[in-house]
C-alpha cells in the first residue's frame, strides 16, 4: 500500500517546525539561508515566515552584511520573550531556581536554605516565594512552564513526588503551592532523570542514544535512557537503585528503608565514612559526625574524593591511602553498575551527581576496570561532564521542550 500523501495543512505544521527548529539551533536567519537549509522553494519559504511572524514566534532582528540588502538580507529570529520558563532544583534542605526566555537566555537565578525542621506548609511557602521573587527580578510578564526536579519517586497519575522515608514532607507540598499561585504549567520530575536529560543532550552522553546514569551525591540513584528515550517504568520508579540489595551491607533494605541496600555503600555519608577509614579527610569536615556536612552545598562524600585526588596528584605520604580509598570506592560503584548492566546491558554507564563529576576520570576509569571483572558485558564508563549543575539544566531542557511543543506545535505524528 503507498503512503496517503500529506495534507496541505500537516505540510505546513511540518515546514514550519523545521524552520523553527533551524531558527533556534543556528540562530537568526536570513530567508534565503533558510532555503538553502530547508530544502524548500523560496516561496514555501516566504510562505512560513510571514506565517510565523503572524503567531508572533518569529520577528526581523537585524540585517545580514553577507547578502544584497533589501528583502534577502533580514534576519529572522525566534520570539524569545514569547514565553517565559522557569526550573527548580529541589533538594532535601534548600532550592535553586532559574528564570529564562523561551530559547533559554538567563535572566534571574536565586538559591535560599529551607530548613527541614520546619512546618511544611511554611517551607513550602518559602519555596515558592523564591520563584515569584526570581520572576519579578526577571520581567518574565509571560511564565510560561515550571520544571521542578525532586528526588523521590513522582507519581505518574497526578505528576506530585510520592511519599517516601527519609524525604520533607514539603517537597510534596510544594507542587500545590506552585499551581496554585503560579500562572503557568507546572511539571515535576525526579532529579536523576532530569540529570540524564541534560547529560544526553549537552554532556557526557551526547554521542550515547543508551545509557544509564548513576547518581551519587547526597544519596544514590539511576536514570535509564534507552534509544534516545527516558525510560521511567510502570510507576515512576525505575532506577531506584538505591534500594538494590547488595552484598556489604550486612542487612538487606525494605519498602521503606533504603539503607541496607546501595544507598548504605555509596551514599554521600557512607562514601565520607570510607574515606576516614582510609585516614582521608574532606576539606571543610570536622573529623566527626555520621552525616554532618551532608544537608546542603557539595555533599561530603564528593569532597572525600576532591581530597583523595589531590593527595595522589601531591604524591604525598597519605597518596597510597588515597589510592586504596579510590579503589575500595570504585569497587561499591562497581556493584550497582554491574546489576544494572547484567539487566539493560546499556553499554555505557555515566558516573553522575557531585560525586562522580568530582571523580572525573580517574575514578571513572577504575570503576570500568572493576566492572569488567565482574560482568562479560563490554561497558563504557564515563565521568559527568555537569555535575550537580544537570539536575537544573535538565530541568530548563523539559521546561523549553514544552513550551516550545505547546507554542511552536508539537511535531506532527508519521
Amino acid at each position: 500500500m503507498s503512503p496517503t500523501p500529506a495534507s496541505p495543512r500537516t505540510a505546513r505544521a511540518v515546514n514550519d517546525r523545521l524552520a523553527l527548529r533551524l531558527l533556534q539551533e543556528e540562530g537568526p536567519l536570513t530567508a534565503r539561508r533558510l532555503t538553502r537549509l530547508t530544502g524548500l522553494s523560496r516561496p514555501t519559504v516566504a510562505d512560513l515566515v510571514e506565517r510565523l511572524q503572524g503567531a508572533g514566534l518569529v520577528r526581523v532582528v537585524g540585517e545580514s552584511g553577507t547578502e544584497r540588502r533589501g528583502p534577502n538580507a533580514r534576519l529572522y529570529g525566534i520570539v524569545a520573550d514569547r514565553a517565559h520558563l522557569a526550573a527548580l532544583d529541589v533538594r532535601l534542605r534548600g532550592v535553586t531556581v532559574t528564570v529564562t526566555d523561551l530559547l533559554g537566555a538567563p535572566l534571574a537565578r536565586a538559591t535560599a536554605p529551607v530548613g527541614g525542621d520546619t512546618d511544611p506548609d511554611r517551607a513550602a511557602d518559602r519555596a515558592a516565594a523564591l520563584l515569584e521573587r526570581a520572576v519579578r527580578e526577571a520581567g518574565a510578564t509571560r511564565l510560561h512552564t515550571v520544571c521542578l526536579g525532586a528526588p523521590g519517586l513522582i507519581d505518574p497519575a497526578t505528576g506530585a513526588p510520592r511519599d517516601a522515608a527519609g524525604l520533607p514532607a514539603w517537597h510534596r507540598r510544594l507542587v500545590a503551592a506552585l499551581r496554585a499561585r503560579v500562572p503557568a504549567a507546572v511539571l515535576v520530575e525526579n532529579e536523576t532523570n532530569l540529570a540524564a536529560v541534560a547529560e544526553l543532550r549537552e554532556g557526557a552522553a551526547r554521542d550515547r542514544g543508551t545509557f544509564v546514569l548513576l547518581w551519587l551525591g547526597h544519596g544514590v540513584g539511576a536514570a535509564v535512557v534507552l534509544d534516545g528515550a527516558l525510560r521511567r517504568g510502570a510507576s515512576g520508579g525505575a532506577g531506584e537503585i538505591g534500594f538494590l540489595p547488595v552484598p556489604g551491607t550486612g542487612r538487606l533494605p525494605s519498602a521503606t528503608d533504603c539503607s541496607g541496600g546501595l544507598h548504605a555503600l555509596v551514599g554521600s555519608a557512607a562514601v565520607r565514612a570510607l574515606a576516614a577509614e582510609h585516614g582521608i579527610e574532606a576539606a571543610g569536615d570536622g573529623g566527626g559526625g555520621g552525616g554532618g556536612g551532608d544537608g546542603g552545598g557539595e555533599p561530603a562524600g564528593a569532597r572525600a574524593v576532591r581530597a583523595a585526588l589531590e593527595h595522589l596528584a601531591a604524591r604525598g605520604a597519605a597518596a597510597g591511602a588515597a589510592d586504596a580509598f579510590l579503589d575500595a570506592l570504585a569497587g561499591r560503584v562497581a556493584l550497582g553498575a554491574a546489576a544494572v548492566g547484567a539487566v539493560l546491558d546499556p553499554g555505557c554507564v555515566v558516573l553522575g551527581g557531585e560525586l562522580g563529576h568530582a571523580g572525573g576520570a580517574a575514578l571513572a576509569a577504575r570503576v570500568e576496570e572493576r566492572l569488567a571483572a565482574l560482568s562479560p558485558l563490554r561497558t563504557e564508563v564515563r565521568a559527568s561532564a555537569l555535575g550537580g549543575a544537570a539536575v537544573l539544566r535538565g530541568a530548563l531542557l523539559t521546561a523549553r521542550d514544552t513550551a516550545q511543543d505547546a507554542l511552536f506545535g508539537s511535531p506532527p505524528v508519521p
